[in-house]
């Protein structure tokens, strides 16, 4: 493994250290700023970064709010941005010097949509440009041009589980389903139709995975696995992830995908605000699961 970049498994999706970008920025690379406001990018970014608004990936459909805009119009959005799907492309966000609403799920929303829709070589900043701010290190106010490229979709039907087969399978032996959300959501307080959680779910919340101080910066490893293994996550278990929008749980996809390196591993992307509008589904509150 190359000091400074670590991930399992096929390494679709990698994470990197302040310190490699940093030292090979001049390389043939691609970064995309994906922090919460475009006035936190145009008040600083890291040199040569163009901006993702990750919020234009998704539409209301039917009577989902928050479902994938079409392939085409993907295809069409990512050639104005002058993404290749073979060029290392590095994402990262923060909590925003202008706006101060960064909640750590731009990057990861942006690089499971980059990689979902067939990116093949995709980074993380661990710790985001807060903490590359707290090193000292180069931001500027500069804009770089984009040059439109021909980003054709490959869309990776395995990286997530829709709703009717989530339903099928959600209870099976061999699947643990892991709630995203905070446990005050998890438990019962709801912004949505329905309190509580889908049953069978057990809470690992995203942010749980990350420091404190720092939504965008991993824990060790070692209290990674030890926080899956409390919740029955394990290597011979499918793991479906979900949390209010499908947003949120794209930290727990890629850190038990990439990461941890686990072989199966879904993102039910339609999660709590689909299966509370559906077929009148049951939630349980509280901590147990069942």
């Amino acid at each position: 493994m190359i000091a400074g970049i670590y991930s399992k498994g096929d390494g679709k999706v990698k994470w990197i250290s302040t310190d490699f970008l940093e030292d090979n920025i001049d390389e043939e690379i691609m970064i995309f700023d994906a922090q919460p406001d475009v006035h936190d990018y145009i008040k600083e970014h890291i040199p040569g970064a163009y901006y993702f608004n990750e919020w234009f990936l998704r539409e209301m459909r039917e009577n989902d709010p928050t479902k994938y805009i079409p392939r085409e119009a993907v295809r069409t959005i990512f050639r104005k941005l002058g993404i290749e799907k073979n060029v290392p492309t590095v994402v990262y966000t923060g909590k925003g010097a202008y706006s101060k609403r960064g909640d750590g799920w731009g990057q990861t929303m942006a690089a499971y949509s980059l990689s979902r829709f067939g990116h093949g070589e995709v980074y993380l900043l661990d710790g985001g440009i807060d903490k590359w701010k707290e090193e000292g290190k180069k931001l500027i106010k500069v804009f770089p041009t984009v040059e439109e490229s021909y980003f054709n979709v490959e869309l990776r039907e395995d990286y997530y589980i829709e709703y009717k087969e989530f339903k099928e399978i959600k209870d099976n032996e061999n699947v643990v389903v892991l709630d995203a959300r905070p446990p005050k959501y998890f438990e019962g307080e709801s912004l949505w139709i329905k309190p509580g959680h889908i049953p069978g779910a057990r809470n690992l919340q995203a942010a749980s995975l990350m420091q404190p101080h720092n939504l965008q910066l991993m824990k060790p490893e070692s209290e990674i696995k030890r926080m899956a293994e409390e919740v029955g996550a394990t290597p011979d278990k499918t793991i479906i992830c979900y949390c209010g929008t499908g947003r949120e749980a794209t930290n727990l996809f890629l850190v038990f995908k990439w990461f941890l390196g686990y072989e199966n591993v879904k993102l039910y992307e339609g999660s709590f605000t689909e299966w509370t509008q559906r077929d009148d589904n049951p939630t349980v509150t509280g901590l147990m699961p069942y």
